[in-house]
């Protein structure tokens, strides 16, 4: 079966995530429409194509320890100069995030990583472009704002024609939202007047 490229992430709900889609490839990013808008806890890993039962069972096992909480984006940072990348920020669900990538990549797991830089949850809008369109991304999309209850995540592959699809979704063990200590409730995006 030979090795494919396996990524684990929240995808971002509808309206959001075709919205921010629709921006990402605005900015002239060409990668924008082949990847579907998401916060990542597993980054492109190539893997056996014969290990996919495994890492399937082992995401189920993450899955089942895990429970649905609010999740938060709430304007624009970046990663330049280091990398090139500007994002919109996670700033409610970050902790719960972070403890699921821990998970998945565990050392005792089939899908063990280390990570090229320390991991911090955000939603790429913009990927190795031009300067002056990265700076748009950050400047256009600096007030947007999206909520929802995050209640899974999901396993991507890449196809040859560098196109992530979702193989599989993973819902969490239980179905109670923790408590919400932010007083925000959920709302649609809110985008600046272009």
């Amino acid at each position: 079966m030979g090795t494919v490229t396996i990524g684990v992430s929240i995808a971002v709900p509808e309206p959001h995530g075709s919205l921010l889609q629709e921006r990402r490839a605005g900015f002239g990013d060409a990668a924008a429409h082949g990847i579907p808008t998401h916060i990542t806890l597993l980054p492109p890993t190539e893997v056996a194509g014969t290990d996919l039962t495994a890492i399937e069972a082992h995401l189920e096992e993450v899955a089942s320890g895990g429970r649905p909480f609010a999740m938060r984006l709430s304007g624009t940072g970046t990663f330049r100069p280091l990398s090139p990348v500007v994002f919109v920020q996670v700033v409610e669900g970050a902790e719960a995030c972070t403890w699921l990538q821990k998970q998945v990549r565990d050392a005792s797991g089939p899908v063990s990583r280390e990570l090229q830089f320390p991991y911090h949850p955000h939603v790429t809008v913009a990927h190795g472009i031009d300067e002056d369109l990265m700076d748009r991304a950050y400047a256009e999309l600096a007030e947007y704002e999206a909520a929802w209850a995050c209640t899974g995540f999901a396993l991507y592959e890449q196809g040859a024609d560098g196109v992530w699809r979702k193989l599989r979704d993973f819902a969490f063990g239980t179905s109670s939202l923790p408590a919400q200590t932010s007083g925000r409730t959920t709302r649609g995006p809110r985008l600046p007047a272009r």
